[in-house]
């Protein structure tokens, strides 16, 4: 028997193409790039081999491989975003890598080349909450007179022994000083948290939620957990030390996750987006569309339930 769409009239919660639409009254979208910078924790500052998740192209586009200087990496990724989506404005968006680990000159040359581009409306740059200064702040800052500006931290879990496991080079009492600090400053922050982090369950995941609320971050992005090639995780995996979540209890962690924090909140992804050819498992985290449908579909059935508790909308 055919299974019936979840009702997209219902509310579900705050989705970034709902908010941007809010502010520029039209489709905005994101144009990833990749500034060649590294990690902490990977340079040998904090350690080698970076989180045991991250790959070859530090969890980012990989975009300089064909356009190695940044102001030719966000003209053909507009020019192409532009023509599938008819976006006529854009946000660059610093993804790969720690994109505040360089010195405020050498950044500055990076975000200009970028932001002094025609259509562009926005910036973000996602970094390590260990890898700010007040200097580096005000210099994000100093884009907010003509720029949206979203600083996106990765928090990933709040508990310590997680940290560890996963090599991220900083404890939640480091994270907390650095969003803290960024706090300062006039910016909208965005925090990534991942769904599925070994040794954790539900309880792990609804804790960080919990914190997550009382931070009161402007945006999140919560992701599950895949793993790709070559990566400390993947070997992990293959001694059979690690076992990643199922496709429903992704499902269940992220809609007991948006129960708690505020509706809000701007929701800027609820997936991840694994290249086909690099991810090794679970291959469910390559069906998005799918899994979008049964977190709403659960959503509902909550909603159902409980009474409205879910802010616009259904789409990421």
């Amino acid at each position: 028997m055919k299974q019936s769409p979840p009702n997209q009239n219902l509310q579900w919660y705050y989705s970034f193409n709902r908010f941007l639409q809010e502010r520029f009254g039209e489709r905005v979208q994101k144009v990833p790039l990749d500034a060649g910078l590294t990690c902490p924790n990977r340079d040998g500052s904090k350690g080698t081999g970076g989180c045991i998740y991250c790959d070859r192209y530090g969890s980012g586009s990989g975009a300089a491989d064909n356009h190695p200087d940044i102001r030719s990496q966000a003209l053909a990724g507009m020019h192409y975003l532009g023509r599938r989506f008819k976006a006529r404005k854009f946000i660059v968006y610093f993804q790969s890598f720690s994109n505040t680990y360089a010195p405020v000159e050498t950044l500055r040359s990076l975000y200009d080349q970028a932001t002094d581009l025609p259509g562009v409306v926005g910036l973000a740059v996602g970094t390590r909450p260990d890898c700010l200064t007040t200097e580096i702040l005000d210099l994000l800052s100093s884009y907010t007179p003509r720029l949206m500006v979203w600083l996106e931290l990765g928090l990933q879990s709040i508990h310590d022994q997680t940290l560890r496991f996963i090599n991220r080079g900083h404890t939640y009492q480091e994270f907390h000083a650095g969003y803290q600090l960024a706090r300062t400053h006039p910016l909208l922050i965005c925090l990534h948290v991942i769904i599925g982090l070994p040794g954790e369950n539900l309880n792990h995941v609804l804790e960080t939620a919990e914190e997550v609320a009382r931070l009161k971050p402007d945006g999140i992005k919560i992701h599950s957990l895949y793993i790709n090639k070559g990566t400390p995780l993947a070997e992990l995996y293959r001694q059979g030390r690690y076992i990643p979540i199922s496709q429903q209890d992704f499902v269940e962690s992220s809609r007991r996750f948006l129960e708690i924090i505020s509706p809000d909140t701007v929701i800027q992804r609820l997936t991840g987006d694994p290249r086909p050819q690099e991810i090794v498992a679970p291959l469910w985290t390559l069906e998005k569309q799918k899994t979008l449908y049964l977190l709403h579909q659960a959503m509902e059935t909550a909603q159902s339930r409980q009474g409205a508790k879910y802010k616009p909308d259904s789409t990421e």
